[in-house]
């Protein structure tokens, strides 16, 4: 399963990306809208696209996301059966030059502050 927050450039390299009959769940446009897309790539993996957005959604069906989160998704983490994918770690003194990363758009991944 990808997750995507970014879109863009970045729809595409997801459905290459993408195992066979692969889902992928756009929840963010942060890089904009994608003004032209392939979707050969889609159709013969036969992937699942899905997209939503928790900002429009009530605190009732955010809390409710929180708690499936929690009880489904957590304890996969917990067994290492899927996990984060991390491109870089900062010292907290670094927020400068990790932001500047997070900004050039030049990582796949995670970049983290450690406290």
């Amino acid at each position: 399963m990808i997750v995507d927050l970014i879109a863009g450039e970045y729809v595409a390299k997801n459905f290459q990306a993408a195992a066979v009959e692969g889902r992928i769940a756009q929840i963010g446009l942060l890089d904009g809208k994608v003004r032209e897309l392939n979707l050969s790539p889609l159709m013969q993996k036969r992937l699942t696209l899905t997209g939503s957005m928790l900002r429009p959604r009530s605190i009732e069906d955010k809390a409710f996301i929180a708690h499936d989160l929690y009880k489904k998704v957590w304890p996969l983490l917990e067994q290492g059966r899927i996990r984060p994918q991390i491109f870089k770690i900062f010292p907290l003194e670094q927020a400068a030059e990790a932001h500047t990363l997070m900004e050039s758009g030049k990582h796949i991944g995670k970049i983290m502050l450690i406290i």
